[in-house]
């Protein structure tokens, strides 16, 4: 989804957390924030390409036909979940996270990376790793960060409320917690 006209244009490339999966199409974080940035008559356009399902490779071999497709001036890179649910290696995950945040840069975009974290079962030593990789790629590439998409959400004392049966993908009424996260550092970046 595109909106018509804007100087600044954002480009959101992520997984089902961002494609609005399992919920009615319009209720996402990201169709939220175009909501927001209309209500705020903020000169911006937001185009959500994001898939379910989608990896870092993936979104590294869609990333250059995005950019010149759309020419976007932020890009935001909301992926790696699914990296980490199917064991990939965190170092080829930190490299297609690097190599699109310098993509995107290259093409004259301002970056943003989301963090994601996965559960203790993956264990600790993991987990930290995998979550330390956002931070590490943001500061190397000097990238906006949001440390983790889900925050609020997954550490909430009732957890389960946020999501759907699946424990994975939060529910419509999440979702304007999960652009609660992202918004204080996309309104300064922007």
């Amino acid at each position: 989804m595109a909106t018509q006209g804007g100087s600044r244009r954002v480009l959101v490339v992520g997984d089902s957390l961002s494609a609005e999966y399992g919920i009615a199409r319009g209720s996402g974080w990201v169709a939220l924030l175009e909501r927001r940035l209309t209500d705020r008559r903020l000169n911006a356009a937001v185009i959500n390409a994001s898939i379910s399902g989608d990896t870092t490779a993936g979104g590294r071999a869609r990333l250059p036909a995005l950019l010149e497709q759309h020419r976007p001036t932020h890009v935001i890179l909301e992926l790696g979940g699914n990296d980490a649910l199917r064991g990939l290696p965190l170092r080829q995950t930190e490299a297609n996270l690097t190599a699109m945040a310098r993509a995107a840069r290259d093409a004259g975009a301002r970056v943003m990376i989301v963090g994601m974290q996965v559960p203790p079962n993956y264990g600790a030593a993991y987990a930290k790793d995998f979550a330390a990789l956002f931070a590490t790629v943001a500061q190397a590439e000097k990238a906006a960060l949001v440390p983790f998409l889900l925050a609020g959400i997954a550490d909430d004392a009732d957890p389960l409320r946020w999501f759907q049966p699946d424990r994975i993908h939060p529910v419509a009424a999440a979702h304007p917690r999960i652009l609660e996260t992202v918004w204080p550092v996309l309104q300064r970046w922007l």
